[in-house]
């Protein structure tokens, strides 16, 4: 494995899900909005390394292994660190909707690959309109506190509402990409 700057960017984003986890549970001012600012770099990070790589040339198959993972772990360390700090049931329904569709999807796409057929479920617009609608969300819950009298905490708590509905949507339409493929009478290679 060759180590360059994607891949340092993506091994950077999984470094910081510690510290972000740490500073949330410390109990000194502002110690929330710098985990924010960490969280938000990293958010940066998983744009700025999958474009640096396909125009540099040096995608890999650790990057291409490294960059989904780091993207789930922060999004479910930092959806349990949030809802741990304001339990609620319909905060948990949306955070199990969240996790769940990552780790249904996560399943469906190495079964697909396994068949060949990985392609047939790559990640469409839906998905990614999913990812900003819950990197914000996440960020906005993170940061908490009101911004210029504007309730950040509640504007998330509605974007995670959208995130989640956008997480159904991309998951039906990538297990409707796949469903021919379940079918027992679908040759299998």
């Amino acid at each position: 494995m060759r180590m360059n700057l994607p891949n340092v960017l993506t091994l950077l984003r999984v470094a910081v899900i510690p510290v972000v986890l740490g500073l949330f549970y410390l109990p000194y001012p502002y110690a929330r909005q710098v985990a924010f600012c960490l969280y938000a770099a990293a958010c940066v990070t998983d744009w700025i390394d999958g474009y640096l790589a396909r125009k540099w040339g040096q995608t890999s198959k650790f990057g291409a292994f490294l960059d989904p993972v780091a993207d789930k772990l922060l999004v479910a360390v930092s959806l349990v660190m949030i809802m741990e700090a304001r339990p609620g049931g319909i905060l948990a329904v949306l955070v199990a909707i969240i996790i769940g569709r990552e780790i249904t999807i996560s399943a469906l796409r190495e079964w697909m690959a396994e068949l060949g057929q990985r392609t047939s479920v790559a990640v469409g617009w839906v998905g990614k309109l999913k990812t900003v609608f819950q990197m914000v969300a996440i960020g906005c819950m993170l940061w908490e506190i009101p911004l210029l009298g504007i309730p950040i905490y509640d504007v998330g708590f509605v974007l995670l509402f959208a995130a989640a509905a956008l997480t159904v949507w991309s998951m039906l339409l990538y297990l409707r990409a796949a469903w021919p493929f379940m079918k027992e009478d679908h040759p299998v290679q």
